[in-house]
């Protein structure tokens, strides 16, 4: 516990600052779509993510609106550095350093492995977000109550190290100097991790209207028109391109545009439409399926290239692929000549 203000206390190991878990208290993010002032947050730059943990990553900051993949990032950079199997001197354990018994109450079996393992990086990440999601609520529930003020994060993160009991005394971020420098750390860090739009930062290649949805030459297993849909049994158009991508592959804007939708459909699973304004006098949106995680939100304007999310098989699939679709004027056309197939 600290000193201070009986929370997490922090131990230096290797690149990193880890912060030992404590029960109530874990790692708390940011909303996209809250007003707080001065936050970071939207989609994640994987740039400095290892490969292996980007889908977790993706996923943990995809189960609420005010936990997004940057935050997560960020806080297992100051938990771990990214090493797992590592323990600190009080025995907080893993890439999200969870201690014994707080990893008791939201540890569950993520990855599908057989158990239910701190050191299991899929597990650790989604519980850290399932942690940081409930913690997250709480924090909201004292400021509706009039007991606490300031931007959620900062409460948040306060919350984490010094413990929740310390920000509804003061009412805010409490006055040690360990969770103050834990607030800022955080924060800062959350930068790099956090993609800017920029709609030169991919190209639309010479000829063609729009870029390819994937980064590689992936066979289309299902094009666009009449079939019996493999779920359903019923023969009906199908509205868009199905790609072979094997599960995590990230799913690229083949276009700059703005996300007017980044959620759940029944029948799409996790799903993206980007509006790109007139072309040839017609309104285009692209759609973009199945997917196994989100990394963009609504309202969010996105260039060539930028990560959309992961390959999945959620919703009516039967197996890993990109479902790719191109309206124009709200109906569904071929995809195939927009993206030069």
């Amino acid at each position: 516990m600290s000193k201070e203000g009986g929370g997490a206390a922090m131990w230096v190991a290797g690149a990193g600052v880890a912060a030992v878990m404590m029960p109530f208290v874990l790692f708390i993010g940011v909303s996209g779509g809250e007003a707080d002032a001065g936050v970071v947050g939207g989609a994640l730059n994987p740039k400095h993510v290892p490969p292996e943990y980007l889908p977790w990553v993706l996923k943990a900051g995809s189960l609420c609106a005010t936990i997004t993949p940057p935050v997560i990032a960020a806080q297992i950079e100051a938990e771990s550095a990214w090493i797992n199997y590592r323990t600190s001197p009080v025995g907080a354990q893993g890439l999200s350093q969870f201690m014994p018994e707080t990893w008791a109450g939201w540890g569950r079996d993520d990855d599908g492995n057989g158990r239910i393992d701190p050191f299991d990086p899929g597990d650790a990440i989604m519980a850290q977000g399932r942690y940081d999601c409930a913690l997250a609520r709480d924090v909201e529930r004292y400021k509706a109550r009039g007991i606490a003020a300031g931007p959620t994060l900062d409460l948040a993160l306060a919350a984490y190290n010094a413990g929740p009991g310390a920000v509804e005394k003061y009412g805010g971020i409490p006055p040690y100097k360990e969770t103050q420098g834990y607030v800022v750390a955080i924060k800062s860090a959350m930068a790099k991790y956090t993609a800017i739009a920029d709609p030169g930062g991919g190209t639309v290649p010479a000829g063609q209207q729009m870029a390819m949805p994937l980064h590689g030459d992936f066979p289309v297993t299902s094009p666009y028109g009449m079939r019996v849909h493999p779920v359903t049994g019923v023969h009906k158009l199908h509205t868009g391109m199905d790609f072979g991508v094997p599960e995590g592959r990230p799913v690229l804007a083949a276009k700059e545009g703005t996300v007017t939708f980044a959620g759940w459909n029944a029948a799409y699973g996790n799903r993206v439409i980007i509006s790109h304004g007139t072309i040839g006098g017609a309104q285009i949106s692209t759609t973009y399926n199945h997917m196994s995680a989100l990394n963009v939100a609504t309202g969010q304007q996105v260039g060539v290239g930028t990560v959309v999310g992961l390959v999945g098989s959620t919703g009516y699939s039967t197996g890993a692929h990109l479902h790719f679709e191109v309206q124009q004027n709200g109906q569904y056309v071929n995809p195939a000549p927009w993206i030069g197939r």
